[in-house]
Formats: C-alpha cells, sequence, structure tokens
C-alpha cells in the first residue's frame, strides 16, 4: 500500500487545482476586445502545440519501439507514459496561463492584490496539476512493474517531450519576440505590445508556449527524472524502503506546496514579491516537518533517519539559496542589474560586455553552493552506514526533496507569463497608463520569479544527472555480470588513465555549446524571417502605424510556427543519438565520461546565460521606472535584451534538459552498451 500517500496526495492537488480554475474562470474576462486577444493568443498557441505534437509523434512511435527491443517492452510502456503526461502539461500549462491573462488584466481595475490573486492562481493550476500527474506516473508505473530499471523509459519519454517543446517553443518566443521589438520598438518607435505591431500577437503566444508549456514541461520532466534518480540508487542498495522513499518525499512536497498557495490573497499587497516568498516558505517549512515523520516511521529512530532527514532539509533549504543566488544577479533591486544599466551611457559593447560579466560572475556562489551541499549530503549518510552508495542516494534524496516543492515553485514561475500576457492585453485594449502600471510592477517580480526558476531547474538537473550517472555505472556492473554479454565479466575502469573516458569528457563537455549554437542561430533566422514581414506589412499596407487598418497578426504566427519547428530537428538529435553512438562505439565507460562532461560544462553555460538574458531585460525595466524611456540610454537597454533573450528563453532552458535527456537515454539503452565491443 506504498502507493496510498502518493496517489492521495496528487488526487487532493488536482482537487484544489480544479476549485482554483473554477475561481479564475468566475473573474470579469474583460471586454470584447480583451476576450478577442486573448482567443487569438490561445488559438496560435494551441496551433503551435499541436503541429508540434504532429511532427515529434511519428519519432516517438519508433523510439518506443526501438526502446522495447533494446530494453524491454515495460520500458517501451513507461516512454509512451512519460511522454504523453508530458505533451499534456505543456498543453495544461498554456490553457492556465491564456484563461488567467484577460482576467489579470481586467483584474487591475481593482488594484494590484487582485492582479496578483488572479495571476497567481492561474499559475497555481498548471503548477499543482502538473507536479500531481508526474507523482502520480511514477508511481502507477512502479506498483504495476515494481523494478526501477524496468520503468526507466519514463524519464526519456518525459526528457524527449520537453526537450522538442523547450527548443521550438524557446525558437519561437524569442523569434517573435526579436522581430516584435526590432522592427516596432526599435525601428517604427512604437511601444511594446502595440496592436499596431503585426508580430505583437505572436511574441504574446510565444510567451505561452516557450514560459509556460516549456516550462511547465521542464519541471515535470525533472520531477520524474529526479524521483527515477533516487529510485534506481535505491534499487541499487536493495532494500525496497528505499526505493519508495522519494515517492513519500515527493507527497509530502506536494501536500506542502498546495497549503503555500492558500497563503497568497489580494489582501493589502504593497509588494508582490512578498506573499510570493512566504507561499514558498509555508511550503519549505511544512516539507521539513512531514519529511521528519516520515523519514522515522519508514527508517525508525536511529541514527540513519536522522541523517535522512537532515538531507531532506538541505534538499529544501537549497532551494531559497539558489534562488537568492539567482535574484542578486537578476533583479534590478541589486547591484549587478544596476551595474548593467549603468553601462548603457556608454554604449552597446558596454552594456554587452557588463552583461556577459554578470552572468559569468554569478556562476561561482552557484557552483560554491551545489559543491559544498553535495559534500554534506554524501558525508552526512555515508559517515553514518559506512556505504559511499548511501551517500550518493543521500544527495539523490536532497535533490528529490528539492523536486517535490516544483509545486510552488511553478505556480510561482507560471505567474510570470500570466502577468507578461495581462500586460500585452491591456496595451492592446488601451484600459490605460495606471493599469499598465500594475502589469510592469508584476512583469518585472515574474522576470525575477522566472529566472529563479530557471535556476531553480538548472541545479537540480545537475543534481539529478550526478545521480543518474552513478545508477549509469551501477547498471553496467550488473548487466555485464549476467552470462551472455560480449562484455561479460569486464572489468571497467571509471579513471583518467582510460582513454574511453577522457573522450566521453571531452565529447560531452562540447554538447552543451554545440546544442547552444544551433539554439541561438535558429532565433536568429526565424526571427529575421518574422522582421521582413512586419516590414513588409508597414510598407504594403497603408494605414497600420496611423491605426487605420489591421494588421495581419495570423501571417506572423504561420512564419514562427513553420519555421521554429523546422528548426528543432537537428539539435534535438544530436541529443538523442550522441550516447548512443558513443555507448556502441567506445563503450559505457566513454559514455559515463560523456555524461560527467556534459553537466561539468552545461550546468554552468546555461546558469550564465540565463542569468546574463535576465540582467540585460531587468536593466531595461530599471531604466523604464525611473522614467527614462525613449532616450538613448534606454535603446540600448532594448537592444541588451534582445540578445538576452535567446539567451534566457531559448538556450539556457533548453540545456537542463539537454542534461537529463542524455542519462535517461544512456541509462535505457545500457544492454546495447553491453552487448558490442568496447575499448
Amino acid at each position: 500500500m506504498f502507493w496510498l500517500l502518493p496517489v492521495s496526495a496528487s488526487i487532493v492537488a488536482l482537487c484544489a487545482a480544479l476549485a482554483f480554475t473554477a475561481w479564475v474562470l468566475k473573474q470579469n474576462p474583460g471586454n470584447e476586445v480583451m476576450r478577442n486577444i486573448s482567443s487569438a493568443v490561445k488559438t496560435g498557441a494551441l496551433a503551435f502545440i499541436r503541429r508540434e505534437y504532429v511532427t515529434i509523434l511519428p519519432i516517438a512511435i519508433i523510439l518506443a519501439i526501438v526502446i522495447g527491443l533494446a530494453s524491454g517492452y515495460t520500458n517501451a510502456i513507461a516512454f509512451a507514459v512519460g511522454a504523453a503526461l508530458s505533451a499534456v502539461s505543456g498543453i495544461i500549462a498554456i490553457l492556465a496561463t491564456v484563461s488567467a491573462a484577460p482576467r489579470a488584466a481586467q483584474a487591475t481595475e481593482k488594484g494590484l492584490g487582485s492582479t496578483l490573486s488572479v495571476a497567481y492562481r492561474g499559475g497555481a493550476v498548471a503548477g499543482l496539476t502538473i507536479t500531481a500527474a508526474a507523482l502520480i506516473a511514477v508511481t502507477a508505473l512502479y506498483a504495476i512493474y515494481p523494478s526501477p530499471i524496468a520503468i526507466a523509459g519514463v524519464g526519456v519519454g518525459a526528457s524527449l517531450i520537453a526537450l522538442f517543446i523547450r527548443i521550438g517553443g524557446g525558437i519561437y518566443t524569442k523569434a517573435a519576440d526579436l522581430g516584435a521589438d526590432l522592427v516596432g520598438k526599435v525601428e517604427a518607435g512604437i511601444p511594446e505590445d502595440d496592436p499596431r505591431n503585426p508580430a505583437v500577437i505572436a511574441d504574446n503566444v510565444g510567451d505561452n508556449i516557450g514560459d509556460a508549456a516549456g516550462m511547465g514541461s521542464d519541471v515535470y520532466e525533472s520531477y520524474i527524472v529526479t524521483m527515477l534518480a533516487a529510485m534506481l540508487l535505491g534499487s541499487l542498495i536493495g532494500n525496497v524502503e528505499f526505493v519508495i522513499f522519494p515517492l513519500m518525499i515527493g507527497a509530502a512536497g506536494l501536500l506542502a506546496s498546495l497549503i503555500g498557495t492558500l497563503t497568497v490573497t489580494s489582501r493589502k499587497v504593497t509588494s508582490p514579491m512578498r506573499p510570493l516568498t512566504l507561499s514558498f516558505a509555508v511550503a519549505a517549512l511544512i516539507t521539513v516537518v512531514l519529511n521528519f515523520f516520515i523519514s522515522t516511521y519508514m527508517f525508525g529512530w536511529n541514527e540513519m533517519s536522522y541523517a535522512f532527514f537532515v538531507s531532506t532539509l538541505l534538499g529544501a533549504i537549497i532551494v531559497p539559496i539558489i534562488q537568492k543566488i539567482t535574484d542578486y544577479y537578476t533583479s534590478y533591486s541589486y547591484k549587478p542589474v544596476q551595474e548593467v544599466a549603468e553601462s548603457t551611457k556608454v554604449g552597446h559593447s558596454a552594456n554587452i560586455l557588463t552583461g556577459v560579466a554578470v552572468g559569468l560572475r554569478s556562476t561561482f556562489p552557484m557552483a560554491i553552493v551545489i559543491v559544498v551541499f553535495i559534500i554534506v549530503s554524501y558525508f552526512l549518510v555515508s559517515t553514518v552506514t559506512g556505504e559511499p552508495l548511501m551517500g550518493i542516494y543521500s544527495t539523490a534524496i536532497m535533490t528529490a526533496t528539492m523536486l517535490s516543492l516544483s509545486g510552488i515553485v511553478l505556480s510561482i514561475d507560471s505567474f510570470g507569463p500570466i502577468s507578461d500576457n495581462a500586460g500585452g492585453i491591456v496595451e492592446m485594449s488601451g484600459l490605460g497608463e495606471e493599469n499598465r502600471k500594475i502589469t510592469d510592477q508584476l512583469d518585472a517580480v515574474g522576470n525575477t520569479t522566472k529566472a529563479t526558476t530557471k535556476g531553480f531547474a538548472i541545479a537540480s538537473a545537475a543534481l539529478a544527472a550526478i545521480a543518474l550517472i552513478q545508477a549509469f555505472q551501477h547498471e553496467v556492473w550488473t548487466l555485464a555480470s549476467i552470462p551472455g554479454n560480449l562484455l561479460s565479466g569486464k572489468t571497467f575502469v571509471y579513471t583518467l588513465t582510460n582513454p574511453a573516458l577522457i573522450v566521453g569528457l571531452l565529447i560531452g563537455a562540447l554538447l552543451p555549446f554545440y546544442v547552444s549554437s544551433y539554439l541561438l542561430r535558429s532565433v536568429s533566422v526565424v526571427a529575421s524571417s518574422i522582421v521582413e514581414e512586419v516590414r513588409r506589412q508597414f510598407r504594403e499596407i497603408k494605414g497600420i502605424l496611423e491605426g487605420k487598418a489591421k494588421p495581419d497578426y495570423a501571417r506572423c504566427i504561420d512564419i514562427a510556427t513553420r519555421q521554429s519547428l523546422r528548426q528543432l530537428f537537428t539539435p534535438a538529435l544530436i541529443v538523442i543519438v550522441a550516447p548512443i553512438v558513443v555507448g556502441i562505439i567506445l563503450g559505457p565507460v566513454a559514455v559515463a565520461g560523456l555524461l560527467t562532461g556534459a553537466v561539468a560544462s552545461g550546468l554552468y553555460l546555461a546558469y550564465y546565460m540565463a542569468n546574463s538574458g535576465a540582467a540585460w531585460d531587468n536593466a531595461k525595466k530599471y531604466l523604464e521606472a525611473l522614467g527614462l524611456k525613449k532616450t538613448p540610454q534606454h535603446a540600448v537597454a532594448v537592444a541588451g535584451d534582445l540578445v538576452g533573450d535567446p539567451y534566457k528563453d531559448t538556450a539556457g532552458p533548453a540545456l537542463n534538459t539537454v542534461i537529463k535527456l542524455l542519462n535517461t537515454v544512456s541509462i535505457v539503452f545500457v544492454p546495447i552498451f553491453i552487448g558490442l565491443i568496447a575499448l
């Protein structure tokens, strides 16, 4: 009956999400203009997702067959479940965002508190639903097939869809944003989200695809992969309690997240960040208390259970620390972003260089935190038990606790794109300057929360990958001991004296850079097409800039959709094929090197790009808050933001999915690596 708590917690969370949905839908959706704008955004976002899913369906079917042949039918089923729910997660995130955005825009008539409440509860629908779906998926699969390695395919399925949404959606959203801003704000001198801009609806569609659907699938995938990593290590320890412990932690975090979401109301809101911070603090505190009772119930009142409890405590503590570090480097309340804003007085080169420097500098405290927490969590349990594997498992438990708070983290994150969309609707429907000030205030906070969530997702990806690498190595040893494999009885040397490991490290370290190059170029290619289309409409459709003629919004949406889907295949194929090819040619030791190299470079590259991009964005908003719109300084900041957008919303977020997909593919295809000759 181990499944009772996780399933019950998921059902309660889903019921709460339904209640939030009903409450949001009862709010005033605004006038006809606002409803029409929202409808157009919804239609465009769902059309993109539909075309993307149709495009990748044949790939998913082929991969399911290959996985079934390589690792058994249970992994093929798990792959299908993981992929299907990841796809559903993206749709849920979009529907939640587009439903809440016009209502949040209309709520600006009532003030800051009401607008925050609508935006946050809309985000909570996505946060609670997606996390509950992930927990149910892993729990149900393990209940049916009680062997973590037999359901490892669920991680591949989740990672595959998340990668496609992250890549395709990231290219779409930033290409549309770049195209709209380059011609609208920079060339034509019209405001952001101005209805005269033909790319403005495509831009708003992109916010839903990249920030809502992309992050929803990303967090769902992180949750699945992290739980899977801890369960795989638990199965290697050999006691079923160690396998189900992560599921119990997930249930505790989900219930705590639900309670945390209830603390955000419309009463007495002066600073939007305060209620968001309070909601997380409440969720984290309740998680810690519940995990104490879970640890002692499962392992007894002894040193080991206390050590595991401290591991869960570390998992709850590391989240706000990472968020605070990210906040410091991306919020305009602090010196780094203010330095970026100050550099705009000098010019474009100074602005770009300062933004790059801020992003690079932000990796240092992030590295210190991750290293310290890994060391503490490892030695905490390994010292008590005397087993190195238990120390690795402890680090996985710490990471599982991090991800158990995904419900509240994703609720806070989803508030961002809702606020952004609400601001666009306020602008396009002409509600007024005071209403726009409210959405701008929420949007600035939303930029910070999106950046901190990216930091959370990147750190969890790295920590989960470390656990998966260990699970991969142990799985290699286990399968190699089975008679009949070509490598049966072979000793695998995971040291730098083995050239296979060194070659794997170099290949793995290269992959994040190479994939990022494709993603950044793809944004440029698609954005160029949109820029040409917007220029064409301004030139050929008379009266657009005077507001006398309606732009062809659908044309820009179609261009962004077709071309971004065309661009996503190469980077996705590289990620899927690389570990398989390396494993077949060089063997499992080289794959372990590849995975380690990808984590080492991908972690810092992703964090650097996410924080540089957010710093450029909020430097622009800082100047706007100072009343410096339409000044030479602001024009420089806008250009910096255009560089930062594909950094923080396309390449950066895609890398944590790249890291996890490399690991899950490697674990599922271990039998192939073992069955063929290696170096």
